[in-house]
C-alpha cells in the first residue's frame, strides 16, 4: 500500500497533535514496513522528527507560509496522484479538498470536539475555522479515526455521524516514559538531578497540561491544600495562561508558595524524571480528548487520580481512581488515600501496567494498517 499523511504537525508541533503524527508515523514505519508512507508538510522544523526518512518526506515547490497554507488543502492533491498514493490519512482533524473525486481514499483523525462543548475557550476566528474543517472531514472521509470513545460518542452527536464510519484507536506516549531507570529508591526525588534542579526536595502530587481553566488545577490546588498531606509539596507543570494568575493568587492568600511549585517552560528532556519522580499523578481536567498524561504516568510507575465526565477513565483504566471535577473535598480525600495506603498503590501502579499494553505500538499499527487494507480492496 501506498499511504499518504498529513504531516505538518509531525514536523513542526513539539506537543499534541504533533506527539500523536510522530507516533503513528514511527509505529508504522516499525511495525508495518512493507508499506510505502509518504509525509507531506509544507515545512520542516530541525530537531522535531529527523528519524523520518528523508526520501519519503514531501514539500511543496515554494517555501513560503501563505503558498503552504494553500498547497496543503488544494495544491497537495497533485503532488498525491503523481506519488501514486492510493490512501490519504489526515492525521489532525482535516483533509485536503478533492481526495475522492481523485479516487484516492481518506481516512481522518479527530482527536476531539472541545471547541463545540467549550466555545468560550476559543477566539472566535479559530471556532470558525474548526467548524469547518473538522465537519467537512468528518463528512468527506471514507472512514474516521478517533482517538477515544468519548471522541466517537461527540462526533456522533455533533455532527449525526453513522457510528460504523468511526473506528476508535489508541495512542501510546513517547517511549522516553516508557522505561523507569533509576528512581525505583524509595525516595526517588532525591536521587533525582531532574528534581535537584527544580528544587524539588519533598515527595510530590504531579500535574503536567497548559495551566487553563479547563484542565482545572484551582481545584487540585483547594484540594491539596485541604488533604494537607505530611510532608508534601504539589508540582504544576505546564504553559503558562491568563488562568494561571487565579491560582498564584490562591497560594499567595493562603500561604502555600513552600509546597506548592509551578514549572513553566519545561523542557520534554525532563519530563520523564519529574514524572517517574512522582509519587501521585493528578489530572482533573474537565474534558479530554484523550489524556496522554495519564498514560505517561502510568508508563512511569506512578498511581493516578483524574476526574470523570469524559475520556480520562479510558486512558488511566483501573490505574487510577475517579473523582468528579468540582468535588474538592473528594479529590482531598482520595489524594490522602493515595499519598497514605502504599497496599493500594502497590495494586494501582500494577494495575495501570496491565492496563497500558492497549496502547502499544505494535498493536496500534495492526489496527490502522487493518483499517487502510479495508478501504483498498
Amino acid at each position: 500500500m501506498r499511504i499518504g499523511f498529513d504531516a505538518k504537525r509531525a514536523f513542526n508541533n513539539r506537543t499534541g497533535l504533533g506527539n500523536y503524527s510522530r507516533f503513528v508515523l514511527n509505529a508504522l514505519c516499525q511495525f508495518a514496513p512493507q508499506h510505502t508512507y509518504l509525509a507531506y508538510t509544507p515545512q520542516v522544523k530541525k530537531g522535531l522528527f529527523d528519524e523520518f526518512p528523508t526520501k519519503d518526506l514531501r514539500l511543496p515547490d515554494f517555501n513560503n507560509k501563505l503558498y503552504g497554507t494553500w498547497w496543503r488543502s488544494y495544491g497537495i492533491k497533485k503532488m498525491l496522484l503523481n506519488d501514486n498514493v492510493q490512501l490519504f490519512h489526515g492525521l489532525s482533524n482535516e483533509l485536503p479538498n478533492g481526495l475522492a473525486q481523485s479516487g484516492i481514499k481518506s481516512v481522518v483523525t479527530i482527536h476531539d470536539l472541545i471547541f463545540l462543548r467549550y466555545p468560550d475557550l476559543y477566539p472566535a476566528i479559530d471556532r470558525f475555522f474548526y467548524r469547518r474543517k473538522f465537519k467537512k472531514a468528518c463528512e468527506e472521509a471514507d472512514v474516521i479515526v478517533a482517538v477515544s470513545e468519548q471522541t466517537k460518542r461527540d462526533i456522533v452527536n455533533f455532527y449525526g455521524t453513522a457510528p460504523e464510519k468511526i473506528r476508535v484507536v489508541y495512542q501510546n506516549c513517547h517511549e522516553a516514559f516508557h522505561e523507569p531507570k533509576i528512581f525505583q529508591a524509595l525516595e526517588p526525588w532525591k536521587v533525582s538531578e531532574t528534581c535537584q534542579k527544580y528544587t524539588i526536595h519533598k515527595p510530590y502530587v504531579l500535574s503536567v497540561g497548559t495551566i487553563e481553566a479547563r484542565k482545572n488545577q484551582l481545584c487540585l490546588v483547594k484540594a491539596f491544600h485541604e488533604a494537607q498531606l505530611e510532608d508534601a509539596d504539589l508540582v504544576l507543570i505546564g504553559g503558562k495562561t491568563k488562568y494561571q494568575q487565579e491560582i498564584e493568587a490562591y497560594i499567595s492568600k493562603h500561604r502555600l508558595s513552600d509546597t506548592v511549585k509551578i514549572l513553566n517552560g519545561v523542557p520534554f528532556a525532563d519530563l520523564p524524571a519529574l514524572y517517574q519522580s512522582a509519587r501521585v499523578f493528578a489530572y482533573p481536567s474537565f474534558f479530554e480528548g484523550f489524556g496522554i498524561p495519564i498514560v505517561e504516568a502510568l508508563h512511569s510507575g506512578v498511581p493516578v487520580v483524574a476526574a470523570t465526565g469524559s475520556c480520562l477513565e479510558e486512558a488511566g483504566g483501573t490505574g487510577g481512581l475517579y473523582i468528579e471535577p468540582n468535588d474538592v473535598n473528594t479529590l482531598a480525600q482520595t489524594l490522602r488515600t493515595i499519598w497514605n495506603d502504599e497496599p493500594l498503590r502497590k495494586t494501582l501502579i500494577s494495575e495501570g501496567k496491565k492496563h497500558i499494553k492497549q496502547f502499544d505500538a505494535e498493536k496500534i499499527a495492526k489496527e490502522l494498517t487493518e483499517i487502510y487494507a479495508s478501504l483498498l480492496k
